[in-house]
Parts: structure tokens; C-alpha cells; sequence
């Protein structure tokens, strides 16, 4: 059985689908057959793994509306063990209908069933917002991971989050956990960052995670050539830090399915 977790914080600017990609990326290079679906109408996803409309067979918009399996959208990656899902909402037509079609709530839990056996872990890149597609993605996972960037409106997004990680839990998923915090962008000598690790460990230190990603130009310029930071330079900071992420939540994992042991 396959571990969902959704990428998730309703602002935009703080890594989230960069953490997505190479999260997802940083687990199959640990061999971990992975599969990350993009649920965000935007696409950066198919952007950040170089996929162009041209290369995309099927997508999670006929998904939701009914006219392909989550299988048949399945595209195969750079990455021996990484394969992906993407949105490809290309039209505000179809992004409306998108849009329409997450209202129901269980249509992404239920199309991933067909696939959850496959994979050891199943990657959602979540849009910056809740509500509708998020509440689809939140639904079908069993854990959250927030990536925040130092600042004011970071923590009050998390704050936000958190209350609607309570009230997913109270009507749709009871399972539904925190995987954990992932400070992105980190500038360690930053007083802003100081101000926000303060924050952060008085209302949530055992949710934060000991890795923290570095902020680097090479996870924006690894984009351009449509590959995550571990196929573009391997031994970069960024990628040591993605890789160093994707061992922490097996490590925690491995420790939680002994506890419940």
C-alpha cells in the first residue's frame, strides 16, 4: 500500500511544487517507485519535468470528467522509478469544468485505488489555495506536507491550514496527518528567518522537520531544462538538501509503522 501525501499551504511563492518535484524525484532516486500527480490547474509540475502539451497523452482534467483512468494518464519520466500524473488544463473552458468536477470530493481518492498498489508513495502538488481541488487532494492522502517560507503571511497561511487540516479530518478523512514542515528558501542568517523559526517552534515544533532547503538560483534554473535538481546537478546544494528530505520521511515512516506495530 502506497503512501499518499499531499504538498500543500494556500500561498504561493514558497517552493510547493518545487518541493513536490524534487521530494518525488529525491524518492525514486532512493528507488522508491513514486508517482506524483500534479492537482494543480497551472501545471507548473509538467513544466518543472519538462513535459509540453505536445507530450502529454492524457491528464488528471478527463480524470475528473470521467473520460480516461487515473492509468491511462500515467506519463513515464526521466527517473527509472518516478512516473507522473499531469493536469493539463489548458483552456478556461476546461478549467472551469475542472474546477466544477472537484466539488466532488472523492473523485481523486477513488481514482487513485486503480493505481495505490503500484507505488510506495503517491506525491500530490496541491494548488495555493483550499477549498475545491485541495479539498480532493486532502481527501485522498494521508498526510500533509507544508514547505514555508520565512515570513509574515507564510505563518499565517500555515495557521490557515492547519484549521482546515482540522475540519478535512472531522468530515471526510479521520486519517488525515501531518507529514511535517519543510522550511524552503532558507537564508540561515536572516533575521526574518530567525523571526519565523521562533514562531514556528512555539505553535508547531513537532510538526518541523530537521531538514531545511537552501535558497538556490539552481532549483529555478533546473526548471528551464525541465529536469529536478537531482538529474540537472546532482551534487548541488539544493538536490543534497531534496535528498536529505526524501530520507528524513522514510526514516520517519519506517519509525511510525514499527510504532503501530
Amino acid at each position: 500500500m502506497s503512501k499518499i501525501i499531499s504538498v500543500c499551504i494556500p500561498k504561493g511563492g514558497v517552493g510547493k511544487t518545487t518541493t513536490a518535484v524534487n521530494l518525488a524525484a529525491s524518492l525514486a532516486v532512493a528507488e522508491k517507485k513514486t508517482l506524483l500527480i500534479d492537482v494543480d490547474p497551472f501545471g507548473a509540475s509538467a513544466i518543472a519535468l519538462g513535459f509540453t502539451s505536445d507530450k502529454i497523452n492524457a491528464s488528471l482534467a478527463e480524470v475528473f470528467a470521467f473520460t480516461h483512468s487515473l492509468k491511462s494518464a500515467i506519463h513515464r519520466t526521466g527517473l527509472e522509478y518516478l512516473d507522473f500524473v499531469p493536469s493539463n488544463v489548458y483552456s478556461i473552458n476546461m478549467h472551469d469544468k475542472f474546477i466544477k468536477y472537484s466539488e466532488n470530493r472523492l473523485i481523486l481518492k477513488n481514482a487513485i485505488r486503480e493505481v495505490e498498489s503500484y507505488y510506495d508513495y503517491i506525491i500530490l502538488d496541491c494548488p495555493p489555495v483550499l477549498k475545491g481541488i485541495s479539498t480532493n487532494a486532502l481527501v485522498a492522502s494521508d498526510s500533509i506536507l507544508i514547505p514555508i517560507k520565512s515570513g509574515h503571511f507564510s505563518l499565517e497561511a500555515v495557521d490557515r491550514l492547519f484549521n482546515y487540516f482540522e475540519w478535512i479530518k472531522e468530515i471526510a478523512n479521520p486519517g488525515l496527518s501531518i507529514e511535517g514542515i519543510i522550511l524552503t528558501m532558507y537564508e540561515k542568517d536572516s533575521k526574518v528567518t530567525k523571526i519565523s523559526e521562533r514562531e514556528l517552534k512555539i505553535k508547531y515544533s513537532k510538526y518541523l522537520l530537521n531538514t531545511v532547503i537552501p535558497n538556490t538560483n539552481l532549483l529555478n534554473e533546473s526548471t528551464f531544462y525541465g529536469k529536478p535538481l537531482c538529474l540537472y546537478k546532482i551534487d548541488s546544494e539544493g538536490a543534497i538538501a531534496y535528498l536529505n528530505l526524501a530520507s528524513e520521511i522514510l526514516k520517519n515512516n519506517i519509525k511510525l509503522e514499527k510504532e503501530l506495530i
